[in-house]
Order: C-alpha cells, then structure tokens, then sequence
C-alpha cells in the first residue's frame, strides 16, 4: 500500500503538471470506486480545475475551484499514471480524468482504494481522525516523544496506527525500527526518551529519504518519469529476508506480528 514517501511524491509531481488546467472529461469504468452515480460525478467534475493538492497521511485530497475536494485513498495495489491514450500503461483503470492540455489521469488498481467528492467540511471531517504529520513545521522532538509517552504496545503497532501519527505502514515502520536500532517488537513503555529521541530522528530520516528518491512504486508516473520507484533500492531491511544486514552483517529475519509481517536484524536492533 503506498505509504507518506509515495503520496507525497505523488503530490509534488502532480502539483507541476495538473493545476489549473481545466478538466475536460470524466471517465468511469468502476462505480464502486466514487460515491456518487457516475454521471452526476463526471458533471460535477467537467470544467473544474485542481488548484492546489493537499497530502494528508496516505491520502491526496484534490482542491476544486469550486470549494469542493476530491479525496482520494489509492489502498493496496492502487497507482496513478499522467499521460497521452497512446502512452498510458497497459492496465485496468478504474476512473480517468482528461484535461484540456491533452494529458490524462489515470487510476489504476482501484478494487479497495477510491476517488470521493465531498464538501471541504465533509473531508476535513473525514480526515480529523488522522494523527499529525510527521514532517510537518509544527512536529519537533519534544512532541514526538509526548505523543508516544502516551502509547502501550509495540513500535509498529503504534507507528502504522493512522489514529496516533499519519502516513507510515509495513514497510516504512520497518525501515524506521532498524534506523533507531529498535526491534518493530519493542515496547514503548520500556523505551527511555533518549530511544524516543533516536526513533524521532530515525523517522524523519527515513521518510525525507524515501521522498526524495521518490517512494518505493515502481510504475512511473508519467513518460520519463525517473523518480518514482527509487526508493525501492534504498530499503535496509523491508523485504531483505535472509540477506545481511548492512549495519551488522546478521541475516535479517521475516516475522510475523499482529497479522502483519515485520522484517529485523536481530544483531543490531534491540528491545530499547
């Protein structure tokens, strides 16, 4: 599932091709994936122009001339492509959006993700459930580490609770773990605020990295695109089952917690 790294990859690329520009055709092939009838949802659309994109944990809300937003969750499997008919990828798309420049926006692999109008109000509703964000100006240290002074449990856990801190899932939790030295597994209220200092670090680290090398997705965005994907080779431990760990050469290990899988390195990440 595309995590913070992707969606604001997503976000920044996006802001420099598609706003402003008039959207001038509306092309529904999954009901399910809006939530509205489909004509209504292409009216509603047609003519409109995008004129700022918001992220918001793994979500990408479209602001409309008109006030309204589009709010869109791609979930597991979900990918956008900008382009021409001729050079788009050869994939079901749920929804495609023309714009009066030629380019389309195509949404793929939309089977549990899904693009919403809503009123400013509504989405804002919607989203008021999120925990902060990470990389925001007004997230430092001192509130990192009160935010999880108040949390039981697991690191991963609490990191991929969309309730608690927004934008982190399996692979990035990992990533963030084996960056502070800490096992996914770690209790919090085992960790002194010096292990808490090292994880605030660590994910501030990670996240910037990966949206620099622009999210882990491996389909381009657009023709050319040579960002998207690059995080893909900068993970250290997320997938690296039975490799060596790049810190301390151990094997890293594949576990499973809470349902959810969790890679480590069992020679240099600890309990705190």
């Amino acid at each position: 599932m595309p995590e913070l790294p992707e969606m604001e990859n997503y976000r920044i690329q996006l802001s420099q091709h598609i706003l402003d520009v008039p959207m001038t055709e509306i092309t529904i092939h999954r009901e399910k994936s809006i939530n509205m009838e489909a004509a209504a949802f292409a009216g509603e659309l047609t003519g409109r122009q995008i004129i700022f994109i918001e992220r918001r944990g793994k979500h990408l809300l479209f602001h409309l001339d008109n006030g309204k937003r589009l709010l869109l969750h791609l979930m597991l499997g979900g990918l956008l492509y900008l382009g021409s008919q001729e050079d788009r990828p050869d994939r079901n798309t749920q929804i495609e959006i023309a714009f009066a420049d030629g380019q389309a926006l195509y949404f793929i692999g939309l089977r549990l993700g899904h693009l919403h109008l809503h009123s400013a109000k509504e989405a804002e509703e919607l989203m008021a459930h999120l925990g902060p964000e990470l990389l925001d100006r007004r997230m430092n240290e001192a509130r990192f580490i009160s935010i999880l002074r108040k949390r039981r449990g697991s690191l991963k856990t609490t990191l991929v609770n969309q309730d608690v801190v927004a934008g982190i899932g399996n692979r990035y939790a990992d990533e963030i773990a084996f960056a502070a030295g800490l096992l996914p597994m770690a209790k919090l209220q085992n960790m002194s605020d010096e292990d808490l200092s090292h994880l605030y670090k660590a994910t501030r680290e990670v996240l910037l990295e990966a949206i620099e090398a622009g999210g882990y997705i491996e389909l381009p965005l657009f023709k050319n695109d040579t960002l998207t994907g690059g995080a893909n080779g900068i993970c250290r431990v997320y997938d690296r089952e039975g490799e060596p760990c790049p810190r301390c050469g151990d094997s890293i290990v594949k576990a499973e917690m809470n349902g959810r899988k969790v890679f480590y390195s069992p020679g240099c990440q600890h309990d705190r």
